[in-house]
């Protein structure tokens, strides 16, 4: 750059004109032998972009006269346009290398699901085992001594084994491989184990269930669209999982048209509405509302449900269905008792549920409106409304924030 008058334009900032290169023909004469042609005039602008400058545009040798101040202007308004086009270029390029970055990095992710979800499954089923053998064999001791200490082991197992449902879910793949492999090795040594097995235990009948405990916890599920009566189904669902939050002070308000039937697998659709449902009552403090309605949409029915909570600050909200993405700050975050206010989830839910919905072709919509007097994530509410300072009544909170999930199943076919 130091051999170039290019060089001056770039450190300085200024445009150049040179009206006879013979002033100083050593820099220009390595100049023309490096470039291949010879230089008599040299007009000179930097190529600015929005806070630096990113190079020059040079003329040389105008045809007729000298370079004049005309000429720079000239040259400085189709420099703009060559600066604009190279940034656009760098900006293009930076864009495409962020993209692979985030391609490699979501394959890295699935993959680490798909291998997390997997390892999940055996240590579950053993220790889930083991856990029912050390209850029958403590039974004969005083229940206050152990019941606790197991409640709490069955509470955390079923955690772990709810989050390996969601991983399951989430990519949408059965390990096949190892069902086949156990199955085979069990076919293999049937008399074997048989005979091990009514050794140890007198129960003549362990094969058989060994081989049907093998096929659910590692064969494939079809889920079977079936007609669904869905306001029969929300108010039957909403009533077994009641005993689940019965310790939260919540008003549940249902609003359901009857005669809404939809062809759906039920399993499917009791996975979305527990998960909504879980989502709404952990955000919102007790003595408050949440509201579930129901209608017919064109042929097809409308699921809402309406929390009255704390709401989603609108940055969460672009991140919602990522998965694994609490909305609580970091050093607030707790993995609480399910259904608890802020209970902390694990934040695979709604991923679990946006891609349900791709793949059984229901559509999943969300609004959000945060709290005015807890605007932002590190704001905390007092989690119970007779608590709040900013609030006189439950009628003010309904009018603070809320959250409104909306979930679309289309008609049959």
């Amino acid at each position: 750059m130091d051999e170039l008058m290019a060089g001056k334009v770039i450190r300085t900032g200024e445009p150049l004109i040179v009206a006879d290169t013979s002033d100083d023909p050593n820099l220009h004469v390595e100049r023309d032998k490096k470039l291949g042609y010879q230089t008599r005039t040299l007009a000179l602008v930097p190529l600015k972009s929005a806070d630096r400058i990113i190079g020059s545009l040079c003329a040389i040798n105008k045809k007729e006269g000298a370079f004049i101040q005309e000429d720079l202007e000239l040259l400085s308004m189709i420099a703009g346009t060559v600066a604009l086009s190279i940034e656009n270029a760098r900006v293009t390029l930076e864009l495409q290398k962020a993209y692979r970055e985030v391609t490699s990095l979501n394959r890295a992710k699935d993959k680490a699901l798909n291998h997390l979800s997997h390892e999940l499954i055996t240590p579950v089923a053993i220790l889930s085992s083991s856990l029912r053998f050390l209850s029958q064999k403590n039974s004969s001791l005083r229940e206050e001594a152990w019941r606790p200490a197991v409640e709490r082991l069955k509470r955390n197992l079923d955690r772990i084994l709810e989050i390996q449902y969601q991983l399951e879910d989430i990519m949408s793949e059965r390990p096949l491989e190892k069902a086949g492999l156990l199955s085979l090795l069990l076919d293999q040594c049937a008399e074997e184990l048989a005979a091990v097995a009514v050794e140890v235990t007198g129960e003549e009948r362990i094969y058989d269930r060994i081989t049907k405990h093998i096929d659910r916890l590692y064969g494939p599920r079809e889920a079977v669209p079936r007609e669904l009566i869905l306001d029969k189904l929300v108010l039957d669902r909403l009533e077994q999982l009641r005993p689940r939050f019965s310790f939260r002070q919540m008003n549940i308000i249902t609003r359901l048209e009857s005669d809404t039937p939809v062809l759906f697998p039920p399993e499917i659709f009791q996975k979305v509405f527990d998960g909504l449902l879980r989502n709404a009552i952990e955000n919102t403090p007790d003595e408050g509302t949440i509201e579930i309605s129901l209608r017919r949409q064109g042929e097809g029915a409308l699921l809402r449900i309406h929390d009255y909570g704390q709401g989603i600050t609108e940055e969460n909200q672009k991140r919602l269905f990522e998965g694994f993405f609490p909305t609580q700050e970091v050093m607030d975050y707790s993995s609480k008792r399910p259904y608890a206010f802020n209970a902390g989830g694990k934040g695979a839910d709604l991923l679990r549920i946006k891609i349900l919905s791709e793949r059984y072709r229901f559509q999943i919509t969300q609004t959000s409106r945060r709290c005015r007097f807890i605007p932002q994530d590190r704001d905390l509410c007092p989690g119970r409304i007779s608590r709040c300072p900013f609030c006189q009544s439950a009628e003010d909170c309904l009018h603070s924030g809320e959250t409104e999930f909306s979930v679309y199943f289309p008609p049959k076919p």
